[in-house]
């Protein structure tokens, strides 16, 4: 929700005078405490601050502001939650459209359609490029294999093998066909 600038301003101006409340009443506070401790220093701690709550409003203004806190937390809280909602409810949308988009493309691919236009979008059955499949790690060469923690090179095996080599381990998988969606 977006707030209208001169909302933005009076918002702005009314959190500047709780600040200012708050900061009034701490400074009468800690005076009429110095006052009160100058005037009798044989008081006891506990009249002290009894009398000083009875004569400043800084202890209804403190307990404001926690509560003001108190709801800010519960409301992140509940907005978490909420996300966390969205989050699973996204997660379940991109999976439904990731299933949907297979159907099309494997019934696509069996009756051998390879495009159909549609007044808002175009889809077409393209071949897919082959992906490396890894047969037997242990039986690859070593420069496949990247210095520091072992990590295999797939773009270099890739690479040698699009190119005609043959290398014992690994083999191109045989392409899947690739549903391209545009939207106009």
């Amino acid at each position: 929700m977006q707030l209208k600038p001169r909302v933005k301003k009076d918002y702005r101006n009314l959190q500047e005078n709780k600040m200012g409340k708050l900061e009034f009443a701490a400074v009468a506070y800690q005076t009429i405490r110095n006052r009160i401790r100058s005037e009798d220093p044989s008081i006891d701690e506990q009249t002290l601050a009894g009398t000083i709550e009875g004569l400043t409003d800084l202890h209804e203004i403190l307990a404001a502001v926690t509560r003001s806190a108190l709801a800010d937390e519960a409301l992140a809280e509940g907005l978490r939650g909420r996300m966390n909602e969205m989050q699973e409810r996204l997660d379940r949308l991109l999976d439904r459209a990731s299933k949907r988009r297979d159907m099309v493309r494997e019934v696509m691919s069996d009756l051998n359609l390879k495009k159909i236009l549609a007044p808002d979008f175009t889809v077409s059955l393209r071949p897919g490029l082959p992906a490396l499949e890894v047969l037997d790690e242990a039986a690859l060469p070593s420069v496949y294999w990247q210095p520091s923690a072992p990590r295999l090179n797939r773009q270099a095996l890739l690479s040698e093998l699009k190119g005609g080599s043959e290398i014992e381990g690994v083999a191109l998988s045989n392409p899947e066909p690739v549903l391209s969606v545009r939207v106009r």
